[in-house]
C-alpha cells in the first residue's frame, strides 16, 4: 500500500470525543437506557429521543450566545439538566424534578458506556515513545476530565488542552498556540487528528498543521423524525486535509515514515 505523504512530523495532537473514543454511541446507549426507566406514563422512550434530538440542534449549537455558556465550561451539569428539561416541555411534561433524575442518570450511564475506539491504545502506544503526544479537547472542565479518567489515557498525553480550562476551544486560535509552543515545533510539525472539520481540521490547516481527518459512519447524534443525519462534509472549497482516514490504526503504517 502506497502511504499518503506526510512531511517530517515531531508532535501529534488528538481530539477525544469520536476521534478516540466512542462519544455518540455511549450517548446513545444513556439516553435509551435513561428512558427506558424512567419515562413518564404514555410517553415511549421513542418519543423522548426525538424530542431530546430536537431540543439539542436548537440548544447546543447556541450556548456561546446564551448565559449557559460560562457555567458549562466549569461543569457540564446545568446544561445537561436544561436540555433534559425542554425535552420534557417538548412532550408537554413540566417535571424539573423528573428532569435532574434524568440527567443524572445519563450521566451515569453515558460514563458507564464510554470505551476508546478498538485501535485507540495500540496507536498510542505506538507513538508515545516517538513523538511528543497531546489531546485537545472542547468541553466542559469536569466532565473532559471525567472521561479521561474513565478511559485512563491522561498518562500518554504530555500536555491536555481542555475548552473548559482555558475558556477557549477549538477553532480557536489559543488552544493551536498552546500546543505549539509546548511542543517546540515548527507548525508543519504538528499533526492534528480529529473527527471534526470545524472544530479540528480546518482551524489546524489554517494554523499551518498537517492534518488527519478522522470520519466515522458512527459519528453523528441522535436524530428525529424527518431529519437526515450523517457525519459531517468538508464545505466546498474549503481545504483538503494531509489525510482522510476512517480508523486510528491507519495511522500506524505512518511511524516509520514521519518521523
Amino acid at each position: 500500500m502506497s502511504l499518503p505523504h506526510l512531511d517530517p512530523v515531531k508532535a501529534i495532537f488528538f481530539d477525544l470525543d469520536d476521534t478516540l473514543c466512542a462519544y455518540w454511541d455511549a450517548s446513545k446507549i444513556g439516553l435509551r437506557t435513561t428512558f427506558d426507566e424512567l419515562r413518564p406514563a404514555g410517553v415511549s422512550t421513542a418519543t423522548l429521543i426525538e424530542a431530546w434530538a430536537k431540543c439539542f440542534r436548537s440548544f447546543a449549537p447556541n450556548l456561546k450566545k446564551t448565559g449557559w455558556f460560562p457555567t458549562y465550561l466549569k461543569t457540564a451539569e446545568p446544561s445537561r439538566t436544561e436540555l433534559m428539561r425542554l425535552t420534557l416541555v417538548e412532550v408537554g411534561i413540566d417535571d424539573s424534578d423528573l428532569a435532574s433524575r434524568m440527567s443524572n442518570r445519563y450521566m451515569q450511564l453515558r460514563d458507564q458506556n464510554l470505551g476508546l475506539f478498538p485501535d485507540a491504545i495500540a496507536v498510542l502506544d505506538a507513538f508515545r515513545s516517538r513523538f511528543f503526544l497531546g489531546l485537545i479537547t472542547n468541553g466542559p472542565a469536569d466532565l473532559q476530565r471525567l472521561e479521561i479518567a474513565t478511559l485512563g489515557i491522561e498518562s500518554y498525553f504530555s500536555l491536555i488542552l481542555i475548552e473548559g480550562e482555558l475558556d477557549h476551544g477549538k477553532p480557536h486560535e489559543l488552544p493551536f498556540r498552546l500546543a505549539r509552543e509546548s511542543a517546540g515545533c515548527a507548525p508543519n510539525e504538528l499533526l492534528m487528528v480529529g473527527n471534526s472539520y470545524s472544530h479540528d481540521i480546518r482551524p489546524a490547516i489554517g494554523f499551518g498543521w498537517q492534518t488527519a481527518w478522522i470520519r466515522r459512519a458512527s459519528d453523528v447524534p441522535p436524530s428525529f423524525a424527518g431529519e437526515s443525519v450523517r457525519p459531517e462534509d468538508r464545505p466546498e472549497d474549503s481545504p483538503i486535509p494531509t489525510l482522510e482516514i476512517s480508523t486510528l490504526s491507519e495511522l500506524l503504517p505512518l511511524v516509520r515514515e514521519i518521523n
